[in-house]
């Protein structure tokens, strides 16, 4: 089927499955079913009610909400006006929130219950808001001149039905705008990137290319929507009609994970990360013997996995030891995650080889892919038949990637965003003459066409004495040990690296009192000699692995992990360097100093 916009996709899902279920979420403790049909029904009532509030083709509406369902038919009632949706992440501040609502002239916003005062403190300077549209638990309670209820918009909708998603479904073209994106930015304000149906429609494309999803497979999101990897998923859920869980937080994650039983789940490394974390830490407090049995099994799976994952046939011997590691060591981590996992997708962010390496062990597979906001998403992925872990696979249908001659990824295709919103510089700087997309990130192709990234361009440390390094990678390494949690790397124009780190804390407390350590606050036991002692050598193991001019020197250790709430981090977990080495200046420039 070729759709000229992602309204036809919708019609066509729900014409060829009413009756099965789209959605489920959960609500007062049980897991409620959506069927296809009455998504339609309350979509198409959503985009007469958005309608009747004057929403009509071209005006911007913003989303500010977590995950959830609400989001996913907002979104597609915007889309029914033929309007454009305007994601805000849920952690952004007032000043953010307001930025984007100010930049992109927002007509409407819909939110859940939980944003309204971030949006009462700013109302009056926002002259282009007509409307507040709001949803959640207990949202009667602010419905008043300043507040519409979104059960409202929709009753309203089906009262006065005006079958503009119908109208919509044959006016819109590829060409038209579907989305401003705005990206969360390591440095300065956001700039929102302008998505076309087409470009949706071709990353769909691309994607439903390589990766093997199905009617039959469940899907657990908890990813952000506001990010342009959890978009891409929703559309191609409602593509290929397969069900669409939503997490009720990241917090619960892992209780809903074991409910949903997941086939499917896009992940950002951060979730890969902890959980691998967990199992390290158990291994950390056991007997020598079960310390012997995983690192059996580790071996069998990983050895397993050589063979797995290039689709050859394992040998006997191995095959025979298989059951037996599965059952001692790995199914418990399997019944964790559900029992039916088909596939992991990991985008976001690089995931380092070593998680990878662990979770392909135990018999899971995580395909990893690359994209930016910029292009709608993946522009690279891993696929059941060509995986190849370190790289984020080869070069997905339809785009087309060189490497320029400073190792940046460069990137054409149908893909590719029109452009920023109300900013043509930042557009002719990101887009050339020639139609390339400079994508600001560094890498370089195998012989077989894998593509590797090596860091962001901005991130690369330039040491005093000349050496380029790729922080991203030094840092993967670090974080696999159990101890360590979080690491950001530092040393740009400076003679060595030094670190700032954040440890594992339920680990670090359960070492202190093994080695009987004294303390009455975590902030207190970070400090203490013996964990200064533990981390050095933690780091120094790690520092046999890199060359000498990559090793860190030296290291301090917060007692607060980096967050987006403290402002270390992007909505999408990204580090911002520039912020952190502002934020902990003094820190630094202590470890220089002579």
């Amino acid at each position: 089927m070729y759709a000229k916009n992602l309204l036809e996709t919708f019609q066509h899902t729900i014409k060829k499955r009413p009756q099965a279920i789209a959605m489920r979420f959960k609500e007062n403790g049980e897991w409620k079913p959506l069927t296809w049909q009455e998504v339609a029904t309350k979509v198409e009532a959503l985009t007469d009610g958005l309608a009747g509030l004057g929403v009509q083709k071209g005006d911007r509406v913003c989303l500010f909400s977590k995950s959830c369902y609400q989001w996913t038919l907002s979104d597609l009632a915007i889309l029914g006006t033929g309007a454009i949706t305007v994601p805000i992440y849920e952690s952004n501040t007032t000043d953010q929130a307001q930025f984007i609502l100010e930049n992109s002239e927002a007509k409407v916003v819909i939110i859940e219950k939980d944003q309204a005062e971030k949006i009462k403190k700013i109302r009056s300077s926002l002259k282009n808001l007509k409307h507040v549209i709001v949803f959640g638990k207990n949202a009667k309670k602010l419905k008043n001149d300043e507040f519409v209820l979104w059960e409202d918009v929709i009753k309203n909708g089906e009262k006065e039905s005006r079958k503009v998603f119908e109208k919509m479904s044959h006016e819109l073209g590829p060409d038209d705008e579907a989305s401003y994106v705005y990206t969360s930015g390591t440095t300065g304000n956001p700039k929102g990137a302008v998505i076309t149906h087409g470009n949706f429609l071709c990353e769909l494309d691309a994607l439903l290319k390589m990766i093997d999803l199905r009617e039959s497979d469940e899907s657990l999101l908890f990813l952000p929507l506001a990010h342009i990897l959890a978009r891409a998923v929703q559309f191609a859920q409602i593509q290929v009609g397969f069900v669409q869980c939503y997490a009720e937080s990241i917090d619960k994650l892992m209780d809903n994970i074991s409910e949903v039983k997941p086939h499917v789940m896009a992940s950002v490394p951060r979730i890969f990360e902890k959980v691998h974390g967990r199992v390290m830490q158990t291994l950390e407090q056991g007997s020598t013997l079960k310390k012997q049995i995983f690192n059996w099994a580790l071996q069998v799976g990983k050895m397993r996995a050589e063979y797995t994952l290039h689709n050859e046939p394992v040998p006997l011997l191995i095959k025979a030891q298989w059951p037996l590691a599965y059952q001692l060591v790995f199914s418990k981590l399997h019944e964790k995650m559900g029992g039916r996992v088909r596939f992991f997708l990991s985008g976001g962010a690089p995931l380092s080889k070593e998680i990878a390496d662990f979770f392909h062990a135990a018999g899971f597979l995580i395909l990893e892919g690359y994209g930016l906001t910029e292009t709608s998403a993946a522009i690279t992925c891993n696929s059941k038949k060509y995986n190849r872990v370190g790289t984020v696979g080869k070069v997905v249908p339809g785009v087309e990637i060189k490497i320029a001659p400073d190792g940046e990824i460069l990137v054409k295709g149908g893909v590719v965003f029109k452009g920023y919103f109300k900013n043509p510089d930042a557009t002719s700087e990101a887009i050339d003459s020639k139609g390339w997309f400079h994508t600001g990130d560094i890498g370089e192709f195998d012989k077989d066409g894998f593509l590797k990234i090596t860091d962001r361009k901005k991130d690369i440390i330039v040491t005093a004495a000349g050496k380029n390094i790729a922080p991203q990678n030094i840092e993967n390494l670090i974080k696999t040990d159990p101890f360590i949690s979080q690491i950001i790397v530092h040393g740009d124009k400076r003679k060595f690296l030094s670190a700032l780190v954040t440890l594992n804390q339920e680990e670090v407390v359960i070492y202190a009192k093994s080695k009987k350590i004294p303390f009455e606050t975590y902030e207190q036991l970070v400090t203490h000699e013996k964990i200064q002692v533990l981390v050095r050598e933690r780091i120094e193991s790690k520092n046999k692995q890199l060359a000498k001019y990559e090793s860190i020197k030296k290291f301090a250790i917060l007692s607060q992990e980096f967050s987006v709430e403290t402002g270390e981090l992007t909505p999408t977990m990204k580090v911002k360097r520039k912020f952190t080495s502002e934020k902990y200046k003094e820190i630094l420039d202590e470890f220089y100093r002579e």
